[in-house]
């Protein structure tokens, strides 16, 4: 089986072991070690690590002192925790359709969801490579909008040279399956003194110092012990996202011109991380895409479908108050590329031969 993701942290066992013997394994040295490193990655002043992606972004909302009805713009194609993060911030969600070539967030579409309620654009760069911030980042400074960007698959990826995470409040996430993991983790970056003071002190129960509180906060802490998995990876990033890259130009290469599948595509000024390669396979395909996902999984290449709908299209959120007259067929490109995409393998450890195998045998099932 060639699988969709492989997890290796064998290069954190020296510093885990550290962390171990020292018998203090809650937030402590190792935690600022990792967050001083992330924040050079993310070319921010501040990196907050926290326990998860989606604290992150709750953090990050909750930060902001919205009130009722305040209103977040964000992609309605997406993983749920960017809805859920927003559900349990107390804010108003709404949509946004997104473009096909980059699967984020349209800035005309963002131009018309505006309204006088509206705080907060949420862009999710989704995949690797980040959304148009060059037209999304002058669009919310036009409407004095907060930009918290879901950059939970985007860690060292850049638009014109600025890194993800540093056109307003960057939101990542450390999951095992990520490009840098700390097996569960998140981290929040910023250039803004204050907000990184206050994200601090709500991630630690709202306490200054010990029993001294300050907010109403949560316990958000990340431990020593993920910060030690995490650190060893952050030091060889771009070893690690040029071998993707280099998975994902073979990918193209080779897959290209078969027929009903569209490659996925690295566009102009953006660096392109490759958290996941997807291509979408269109309607005049040999196979469906759930078709061909099948036909991969049983000829043992692994495979995903991130996402199989629209973010809100489940009975969870039916007639959410929270999420005012969001329909389904609003949104034609999201649910377009819903029913499209399918991720193949990219990861780091691919071998020059399991590059072959996945092109041969998609070619082959899609009749090229």
């Amino acid at each position: 089986m060639i699988p969709i993701t492989v997890v290796d942290v064998r290069d954190a066992e020296d510093l885990v072991v550290e962390v171990l013997r020292s018998g203090a394994i809650a937030q402590g040295p190792m935690v600022k070690r990792f967050e001083d490193a992330f924040a050079a990655v993310s070319g921010t002043k501040h990196a907050i690590a926290v326990n998860n992606g989606t604290t992150a972004l709750v953090a990050a909302l909750q930060v902001l002192d919205l009130k009722p009805g305040d209103e977040v713009i964000t992609s309605p194609f997406t993983f749920v925790a960017t809805l859920n993060a927003i559900l349990e911030a107390g804010a108003t969600v709404r949509f946004a359709d997104i473009r096909r070539d980059d699967f984020a967030i349209d800035p005309d579409a963002v131009a018309k969801a505006v309204t006088d309620r509206t705080k907060v654009l949420m862009p999710v760069h989704l995949y690797g490579q980040t959304a148009d911030m060059g037209k999304l980042a002058p669009l919310a400074a036009e409407h004095g909008l907060k930009v918290i960007e879901d950059s939970a698959q985007a860690v060292g990826a850049s638009f014109e040279g600025k890194q993800a995470g540093s056109f307003g409040i960057g939101c990542f996430s450390l999951y095992a399956t990520k490009n840098i993991t700390t097996a569960e983790g998140g981290v929040i970056t910023t250039d803004d003194d204050a907000l990184a003071d206050k994200l601090r002190v709500l991630r630690n129960q709202g306490m200054r110092a010990r029993y001294q509180y300050e907010v109403a906060g949560h316990n958000y802490r990340m431990t020593d012990l993920h910060a030690a998995v995490g650190i060893p990876q952050l030091t060889k990033l771009d070893q690690l996202t040029a071998a993707r890259q280099a998975n994902a130009k073979r990918l193209s290469e080779g897959l290209a011109g078969t027929p009903g599948l569209e490659v996925p595509k690295v566009l102009p000024g953006r660096e392109h991380v490759w958290h996941q390669y997807t291509v979408l396979v269109g309607p005049h395909a040999f196979l469906s895409r759930d078709e061909l996902a099948a036909a991969l999984t049983e000829r043992g290449i692994g495979n995903g479908i991130y996402y199989p709908k629209i973010v809100f299209d489940y009975d969870c959120y039916a007639g959410h108050d929270l999420i005012p007259g969001a329909r389904v067929e609003d949104f034609p490109v999201a649910q377009s590329v819903a029913e499209q995409a399918l991720s193949l393998p990219v990861h780091p450890h691919l071998t020059e031969s399991d590059l072959d195998t996945i092109i041969e045998t998609v070619r082959e099932v899609l009749g090229a």
